[in-house]
């Protein structure tokens, strides 16, 4: 999905929900489209795995974090903010 703009993959692990940028800094291509493990998500194209509360690679050939962003939950609606706050 597109925030603002931005792509975003909403997922939810171990009992919570995280928001990821949906795209892996390595490959240029969906995260959306990999596999979810624990709190982690894999680029499906070359494997990086991303950490979803932090957007840190656990791996190569991925070197460089993705954005998360924060999520609250109310009710049933799933809110996701994508803006930066300085």
């Amino acid at each position: 999905m597109e925030l603002e703009g931005t792509p975003v993959s909403v997922v939810r692990t171990e009992g919570e929900v995280f928001a990821i940028n949906d795209i892996c800094s390595h490959a240029n291509v969906s995260l959306s489209e990999g596999e979810v493990e624990d709190c982690m998500i894999e680029c499906w194209l070359h494997g990086s795995s991303f950490d979803l509360r932090t957007g840190k690679p656990s791996g190569l050939p991925a070197t460089r974090p993705v954005p998360v962003y924060p999520v609250k939950i109310q009710g049933d609606d799933v809110l996701v903010s994508v803006t930066q706050e300085s």
